[in-house]
């Protein structure tokens, strides 16, 4: 059994990889395209702004996914801080990239490329996704994007891990710090590692491949078993619970979340956002709620429409929480009129509680 589940697992992530890869490419070989024929190796900024809206319309008229205005020139950017990842490029790939212009001078990596050996392009492009990519274009230190680089493949840092390192200023700290060695085992150890269900799950990916984001975004099979009874449980108390989405995604400052359960009620004539977490309650739980709900009273309320509400639940392996956000209603009317339509906290706790066991009792 262990040695077939190890060829599951080894098949799973090489498709995982080929996937990415594939992702990778495809983004890099459009930035190509953009440099060379559509602004011809220049910049210009005004007519390049006007080219690529109307590139990326012209795009989404034919269904090419992830093709936004923002993200051209993301993969423009890509094209232009990596381009010794043409030592790269496959022969399945090679007949789509595009030649030079005349004149054009052919783009070498430069000197101060992180590029120390022919293998090293490719090692990016293996164990990279595109996302890593996305982050380390964003530093314009070329010896600070290489330290980040290099430092990720060292520890398979996740996405979330990189972002968190630049965040928290990891290469300055390094420079200024006394003893590197202590410092980076002190990062590295703490550091959140890249798994194949991450990248499966990166948003480009289900994009790029035509999937619905409720076909991927999950955290778990007891998380994913518990949304489907929390849903059945909300539809059965006939409260005035319209069921609208599941894993809706959300695109908040060029950057995609997800929440769990979206409902509109009826009666109250506002959105209820519900998000699961498999785990004890923390404080950033009820940040990342309080900021769906936040962009849906921004973005979704209709005429006539309340305010949007909130519901935290978060499990632990003896204990369940229920936090409702109200999101600063300061209708009094409505806020009894809430606390007697929704589900009580008790009820909801003892739902939680209860399809906990039912389940396994698996949460925490």
């Amino acid at each position: 059994m262990a040695s077939i589940r190890q060829v599951h697992q080894e098949c799973a992530s090489q498709a995982t990889r080929a996937v990415n890869i594939s992702l990778t490419f495809r983004n890099w070989l459009i930035g190509a395209h953009i440099h060379h024929y559509e602004l011809q190796g220049a910049d210009r900024a005004t007519y390049g702004d006007r080219l690529l809206a109307e590139l990326s319309e012209a795009l989404r008229s034919h269904g090419v996914s992830n093709s936004g205005r923002r993200q051209l020139y993301g993969y423009l950017a890509f094209y232009r801080a990596y381009p010794q990842i043409v030592r790269t490029v496959s022969a399945p790939f090679a007949a789509l990239q595009p030649a030079p212009p005349r004149g054009e001078k052919v783009r070498t990596p430069s000197a101060q490329s992180p590029a120390v050996s022919a293998a090293y392009p490719a090692l990016l492009v293996n164990r990279l996704s595109y996302s890593h990519f996305e982050q380390l274009v964003d530093l314009d230190d070329k010896q600070q994007r290489a330290f980040y680089e290099a430092e990720t493949l060292r520890g398979t840092w996740s996405v979330r891990e990189l972002k968190r390192q630049i965040a928290t200023q990891y290469y300055q700290r390094s420079g200024l710090s006394t003893n590197k060695a202590a410092l980076s085992k002190r990062a590295h150890a703490s550091a959140e590692r890249a798994a194949p269900q991450q990248l499966i799950r990166d948003p480009y990916v289900f994009e790029f491949l035509g999937l619905k984001a409720q076909e991927v975004v999950t955290e778990g099979e007891l998380e994913d078993a518990l949304l489907d009874k929390l849903q059945a449980f909300l539809l059965e108390l006939g409260h005035g619970f319209c069921f609208e989405a599941r894993q809706k995604r959300l695109l908040i400052g060029g950057e995609h979340f997800f929440v769990d359960l979206v409902f509109y009620h009826r009666v109250l004539k506002c959105h209820v956002l519900i998000e699961l977490k498999n785990d004890a309650f923390r404080h950033e739980h009820l940040g990342q709620l309080n900021s769906y709900v936040g962009y849906y009273r921004q973005h979704e309320m209709s005429d006539g429409d309340q305010p949007p509400i909130g519901i935290l639940l978060c499990t632990g392996k003896n204990t369940e929480l229920v936090q409702y956000a109200l999101a600063g209603m300061s209708n009094q009317l409505f806020v009894s009129r809430y606390q007697v339509q929704l589900p009580g906290k008790e009820e909801i706790a003892a739902f939680l509680h209860k399809a906990v066991e039912e389940l396994g009792g698996q949460a925490g």
